[in-house]
């Protein structure tokens, strides 16, 4: 897998959130980092498609709901915004890391030092001048 790519479109987005669904394990938790507007929860909801196995699954931005859980065939997904976090110590009731094999996608993870440090992979997503597609940056933080 590229540890940097440029996505032009959605398609490209979500080609590359069914290689990282490919790669993502039980237990891994995936930090989706970038501004507003960045393709977090498009790439987010092309992994989830990908894991359930239905291109079609509704996968609404958690933004409201803080956490979205996901039974698929890989086990317990769980998509986390944790923008609206008034204070990181609320991140413990989320229950985040409370299934050791959930695999967990977080968008404004910075939010929280605890989610952050527990990271295994981190998705750096960046509109590049002009504001034409993204660039994507893949990076291992643990196994």
């Amino acid at each position: 897998m590229l540890a940097e790519r440029f996505l032009p479109d959605d398609a490209a987005t979500a080609a590359l959130g069914a290689e990282l669904a490919a790669e993502l394990a039980p237990g891994d938790l995936l930090l989706l980092q970038g501004d507003l507007g960045a393709g977090k929860t498009a790439l987010a909801r092309a992994i989830i498609r990908q894991l359930a196995g239905d291109p079609t699954l509704d996968v609404p931005s958690p933004t409201f709901a803080l956490v979205q859980p996901y039974d698929t065939a890989r086990g317990a997904v769980l998509h986390a915004d944790l923008y609206r976090l008034g204070d990181p110590r609320e991140v413990d009731e989320l229950g985040l890391l409370d299934n050791p094999d959930a695999i967990v996608l977080v968008e404004w993870a910075e939010r929280s030092p605890e989610i952050s440090a527990a990271a295994s992979w981190v998705v750096q997503l960046v509109i590049p001048p002009g504001g034409e597609g993204r660039r994507a940056t893949l990076t291992r933080a643990r196994r």
